[in-house]
């Protein structure tokens, strides 16, 4: 499921300054999973926003609705009436769901209010691990179903690298080596021939070894096994 984290407050206020009455849209699909984009993250948006505006003393209003989906045009209808009372719309949907939403409405000033961070998995409550960088290039198949490009900090392909110690990785010891677990994996699978396979090499970029944990949630200690 896509994870993303919201915008600082100075960042989205900036983009919407300009106007008098914007319309904060949120979505019930993966950002309201993740804390970050539901109904309840809108209507608290909307309310900073009015507030750095009566800072400013500037005639902003901030309306909000949230859809089932902002990535399904089905959806996108139900909006229509009420982007036409405002000057702009502000999306805390994923990356897609910001351009639909752009495309759906190609006379309005579309602005992202969050940034999307990457594929995973929820580990708990407000706390959640990339496991999917969405590379095209899929090799869970040869691999035992670990990804050696999310898992290991390095991102290697064809690994293991010279720096792993007693299964761990040399980047943080805290965490195992992901070709360690795919050893092991396919070991336990009697497929250790895979591991053999040598992959052409791929222009990596933007690679981050994420973990995303939501503001309110820090004291959250993650525990691998």
């Amino acid at each position: 499921m896509v994870k993303a984290k919201r915008k600082i407050l100075e960042e989205i206020y900036a983009s919407v300054r300009p106007y008098k009455k914007i319309l904060v849209v949120g979505c019930g699909g993966c950002v309201s999973v993740c804390l970050v984009g539901g109904q309840k993250e809108v209507e608290l948006l909307c309310s900073e926003i009015e507030n750095a505006a009566k800072i400013q003393n500037a005639p902003l209003k901030a309306d909000a609705y949230t859809v089932e989906r902002q990535c399904n045009p089905i959806f996108l209808a139900e909006l229509n009436a009420k982007a036409k009372e405002v000057d702009a719309l502000l999306s805390m949907a994923c990356g897609a769901g910001i351009q639909f939403l752009a495309e759906h409405f190609p006379d309005k000033p579309v602005f992202p209010a969050v940034n999307t961070v990457f594929i995973g998995v929820d580990r708990t409550v407000g706390v959640y691990e990339e496991r999917c960088r969405a590379c095209g290039t899929c090799v869970l198949a040869y691999t035992g179903g670990i990804c050696p490009v999310t898992r290991c900090a390095k991102s290697i392909f064809n690994g293991p690298c010279g720096g792993a110690s007693q299964g761990k990785c040399e980047v943080n010891p805290d965490i195992p080596c992901a070709w360690q677990e795919i050893y092991d994996r396919l070991k336990q699978q009697h497929r250790l021939e895979n591991i053999t396979d040598i992959w052409p090499a791929t222009d990596w970029q933007n690679q981050v070894l994420g973990v995303l944990v939501q503001p309110g949630f820090e004291s959250i200690c993650l525990k691998k096994t």
